[in-house]
């Protein structure tokens, strides 16, 4: 099987695949953000959250439901930050994505990544992990909001967790996107092979 990729470029396409998954995992998952409330772990990522309050009319109190989903609308997350938040990370994954489905095409067709195609995708990733890195960047900015000041314990502000700790998640979305932009990026520039030139 014939490979557009040089020995750097095949290990290009792994770790931009790799970088691509660990964001996109940290990007979907609900443990950005770990808190307690009623005595219950709750944890917040930028579109979805684990354990919400209810009322239960039959004993007139606030009950925990333990589960996680999305919030139930756009405009349900809990704050301007985190929605555009979301709104860019979603972006940024999604450029590391094509990338890497491209990179990892490159492995099995030939000719379809060029030197110049590897540092196009490379200026991509970068924008890609930039995308992520401003997402992450951003997501603190929403811990003033009533849901997570409830959950921090009423102390928590903009960039101040209160009594809250930030999540795995976090650190798997921004560690994809550091790796995307620092060594992906540069390993780009050498994964495509020359062209031949074709005698006309």
């Amino acid at each position: 099987m014939a490979s557009s990729l040089t020995c750097t470029g095949v290990i290009w396409a792994l770790l931009s695949f790799l970088c691509a998954a660990t964001s996109c995992v940290g990007f979907f998952m609900p443990y950005w953000l770990w808190g307690s409330q009623l005595g219950k772990p709750v944890s917040f990522g930028t579109f979805r959250r684990c354990s919400y309050p209810v009322h239960d009319e039959s004993r007139q109190t606030m009950v925990m439901v333990e589960e996680c989903g999305r919030y139930a609308s756009f405009q349900g997350i809990p704050s301007a930050e985190w929605r555009i938040s979301t709104i860019v990370t979603g972006l940024g994954c999604g450029l590391l994505l094509l990338v890497a489905l491209t990179a990892l095409m490159g492995c099995c067709v030939s000719e379809l990544i060029s030197r110049t195609v590897g540092r196009v995708a490379g200026g991509i990733q970068f924008l890609g992990g930039l995308l992520i890195g401003a997402g992450c960047a951003l997501y603190p900015l929403g811990w003033d909001s009533e849901e997570v000041r409830q959950t921090c314990g009423y102390i928590s502000g903009q960039f101040d967790l209160g009594k809250c700790e930030i999540g795995w998640a976090y650190y798997c979305t921004g560690a994809g996107a550091a790796t995307a932009m620092l060594l992906c990026t540069w390993l780009a520039c050498f994964s495509g092979k020359k062209q031949k030139q074709y005698p006309y």
